[in-house]
């Protein structure tokens, strides 16, 4: 046997048992600093292959020792926390791996609360901030090529990572600030960039080095979610070196190369998130998607077709990095492709969710910005073809939200994809996401491009919105105008004047009808609509003669002058007339819904009037309004209602000047009244609910016209709320609760919406003991169906109604079950 190496172990076996069973501080100091001379440091250090054996072999038992020798009598042998400083010494300066896997294995050894533990947990936190951490991966970064010890890396990598949560458990409240996760993750980060610097300064000296271990550490951290706290310090510090250097870009490059490929998704989402842009992701990724499978399937599949929660300067820089090299521009096409595919899916326009939507969408547009026209050639049928289908999609769904989206992106793609054809237009109304949309494919010119001839350019041709509008441009101050004399003068106000009219408006009921059906005077036709609604009212014996009659010419009435507001004039009467005969009127009105030969159109304006109808005559004190309504002729003008009278004025001046000693309060209370809805319900509910199975030549609720069907659902969901204590409200509730449960798995996200809310309107408006006697099979089908929306469901609103009707039905159950008095 080598008698250097025996003497190393005689040594150590001798510290060890004086260590273990001496209590004379001075003799323990001794054998102690005698231990260090293999540590290195000291004035007379042991040979380097003692000090090896002694790191190798014998280092981890020595800090074993020590830790089960430490207590405060212990400690206490020597005076001035001598024995203290020297016992720490071994932690903070041997071997960094041995001493952290050692003071944590000595952390979650103990029991519980202890002097102990406490002072192992400051060493640590000691430890951590003298940067031993960074010599613990250091470490690992030169011994890559020994593959005598992949147990102690795999067990280093979870204590390194798992840090905060195992001293969170063995600590609980006492734990330190240190090991908070918010903490320390960046501090790991700090130490991961000192090992890659250490790392590069050994390339540029000509030693090999590897970074596979600090390459795992940020994957696994990665993946326990700390993508933020420690690529916030990697990557502005990476960023700034890999500006000028190719060593450090490529270092950056094998960082992300050695990440196992089970933490490879969450690193590349961090580093897409973090990276502050396009160039940024190039010099830190290289073409790692050229070269592994699983990271091109990330950046290219999961992060926008699987997940679409990341913001658009993300996707501005995942799809930029694709498009920044040669090699990886052939991917940015195919992610147009398939993009432009799954948007033109019908399947995917009725169940993927609005936002979703709106972020593939985004990546279209930001795709067409980096493509060039050569690009787009070899594939600008298929995508034309996916463009078309897609339109179509999105203009036959209900939600207005996906049309308009269906029209902004059909109106750019087409416009980059085929420029030389007849250029789509739409009409809808702007909002800030269709102007975002419009910006994100719209190339931005270079910053040091400078606008030639734009001032001059801009002076000789007159604005656009000049020439669409007729208006004149503002002049700017100082310049001189024809009309300098005419400024100083007020305008007359003529907000109040009425447009004279030459005819006379019609006094009677059949004067109106005769008037809308037959007349050529068009003014005469107008003053005829705009008088209905009062005539209607103060003459409801003369309206209920000729109810029907006048409900179907208003039904079919169209505008044959540009009348203001003819909308609401038409819906208006048609509700008078509604509420004046509510039984027949109804009958009619719901016989015309499913009858053939109208127009969508007209099917969504019968369920809107008889909505509003019967709110009108759910209403407490609707008989007063109403005939203060018709009171008020129709050549009264609106001046005239609200102008005070002269007893109002003298009431005023006697209240102001009456000393009171006690008021009143001066509300009056609510006018009460029969539900007058009550005896009509039926004649509103039961007809729509009959026939919506029966699909006609041009109405298909079942199939096309989802967008009826949906305000159907709705429509029924009001009429269900506002029949609430009527007797009626049982057998309604039963046949909505039916309705529901054969359309509960409809596609459309609209109808879905309208029958959530249906069921709402059941639970609110059927009394809860009627419910659960005559209900409870339909509530127990229909809580398992509400429990199952509200968890998959992709549509939020979908989500937040089936929830809230969940809650109905739990306030139902705690209201009949009471809970047992204690």
């Amino acid at each position: 046997m080598d008698p250097g190496l025996s003497s190393v172990r005689l040594t150590v076996l001798e510290a060890v048992h004086t260590l273990s069973s001496s209590e004379d501080g001075g003799y323990i100091f001794s054998t102690l600093r005698s231990l260090k001379r293999y540590l290195g440091g000291t004035e007379n250090p042991a040979l380097p292959e003692e000090r090896e054996e002694f790191a190798r072999l014998h280092f981890s038992a020595i800090l074993r020792c020590l830790v089960g020798k430490l207590s405060p009598h212990w400690l206490e042998l020597l005076p001035n926390g001598q024995l203290e400083e020297l016992w720490a010494s071994f932690f903070l300066e041997g071997p960094a791996d041995q001493a952290f896997l050692v003071l944590m294995e000595a952390l979650e050894g103990v029991a519980g609360p202890s002097f102990r533990l406490m002072k192992m947990a400051r060493l640590l936190a000691q430890f951590l901030s003298e940067g031993r951490m960074a010599a613990v991966l250091e470490g690992q970064c030169r011994q890559q090529t020994d593959l005598a010890f992949p147990l102690l890396q795999e067990t280093l990598l979870i204590k390194v990572v798992g840090l905060p949560d195992r001293l969170g458990n063995c600590l609980q409240h006492e734990n330190l600030a240190e090991f908070f996760p918010q903490n320390y993750f960046p501090l790991l980060g700090e130490e991961a960039m000192r090992v890659l610097q250490a790392v590069v300064d050994s390339l540029r000296g000509g030693s090999d080095c590897s970074v596979s271990f600090v390459s795992q550490v940020l994957g696994k951290a990665c993946v326990y979610g700390r993508q933020k706290e420690i690529l916030g310090v990697l990557v502005p510090r990476l960023t700034a070196l890999t500006q000028g250097s190719c060593l450090w870009q490529r270092v950056c490059w094998h960082l992300v190369e050695c990440v196992p490929d089970r933490a490879l998704e969450a690193v590349l989402t961090g580093l897409v998130e973090a990276a502050p842009g396009p160039e940024v992701l190039s010099r830190l990724l290289g073409n790692l998607v050229m070269k592994s499978k699983k990271a091109q399937f990330v950046m290219t599949q999961k992060l926008l077709f699987l997940q679409y929660r990341y913001t658009t300067p993300m996707l501005q820089s995942l799809l930029g990095y694709l498009a920044l090299d040669s090699q990886r521009r052939p991917l940015l096409v195919k992610v147009l492709k398939e993009l432009l595919e799954m948007w033109g899916s019908s399947s995917a326009v009725r169940h993927t969710p609005l936002p979703q939507q709106h972020y593939v969408s985004k990546a279209i547009l930001i795709c067409l910005m980096h493509l060039k026209d050569t690009e787009l050639q070899d594939s600008r049928d298929e995508l034309l073809a996916s463009l078309m289908a897609g339109v179509q999609c999105h203009l036959d769904s209900s939600q207005p939200a996906v049309r308009r989206l269906g029209m902004v992106v059909a109106e750019v793609v087409s416009a980059r994809i085929h420029p030389e054809g007849p250029a789509l237009k739409f009409q809808y109304e702007e909002d800030e996401l269709s102007c975002e949309m419009r910006a994100l494919a719209t190339p931005q010119p270079a910053a040091d491009s400078p606008l030639e001839a734009g001032p001059s350019v801009a002076a000789e041709t007159p604005d656009k919105q000049t020439l669409d509008s007729g208006v004149p441009p503002v002049r700017p101050e100082g310049c001189e105008s024809e009309l300098d004399s005419d400024d100083e003068f007020v305008p007359y106000d003529m907000s109040g004047d009425q447009e004279l009219k030459s005819s006379k408006a019609p006094k009677y009921v059949r004067d109106c009808i005769e008037a809308l059906t037959t007349s050529e005077d068009w003014e005469y036709w107008e003053a005829a609509l705009r008088a209905l609604e009062g005539l209607v009212f103060r003459s409801p014996a003369a309206t209920r003669e000729v109810s029907v009659e006048l409900a179907k010419v208003l039904l079919h009435l169209e505008e044959k002058t540009s009348v203001v507001g003819f909308e609401g004039l038409r819906q208006r009467a048609l509700v008078a007339v509604i509420v004046t005969d509510p039984a027949r009127v109804a009958e009619y009105l719901t016989s015309q819904f499913y009858a053939v030969n109208y127009s969508l159109r007209q099917r969504m304006d019968i369920l809107d009037v008889l909505t509003l109808a019967a709110q009108e005559l759910s209403r407490p004190g609707r008989l007063g309004r109403a005939l203060q309504c018709g009171s008020l002729g129709p050549a009264c003008q609106p001046s005239c209602a609200v102008a005070p009278t002269w007893r109002a004025v003298v009431d005023e001046r006697v209240r102001r000047k009456t000393r009171r000693f006690s008021k009143g309060s001066p509300r009056q209370a609510p006018a009460g009244g029969p539900n007058e809805f009550n005896s009509v319900a039926g004649y509103f509910f039961f007809p729509l609910i009959q026939g919506f199975d029966r699909p006609l030549v041009t109405f298909d609720l079942l199939g096309d016209d989802q967008l009826v069907l949906g305000r159907l659902a709705h429509t029924l969901g009001v009429l269900m709320y506002l029949a609430v204590n009527t007797t009626v409200a049982v057998p309604m509730g039963k046949a909505l609760l039916e309705f529901v449960w054969a359309l509960r798995l409809h596609g459309d996200t609209y109808v879905r919406r309208g029958l959530l809310f249906a069921v709402s309107s059941v639970l609110l408006s059927v009394p809860a003991e009627r419910l659960l006697a005559d209900l409870p099979d339909e509530l127990l089908e229909a809580r398992s169906w509400l429990a199952d929306e509200a968890k998959k469901d992709p549509d939020e609103d979908c989500r937040v109604l089936a929830m809230k009707a969940l809650l109905l039905l739990e306030k139902l159950k705690d209201k009949l079950l009471p809970l047992p008095s204690p």
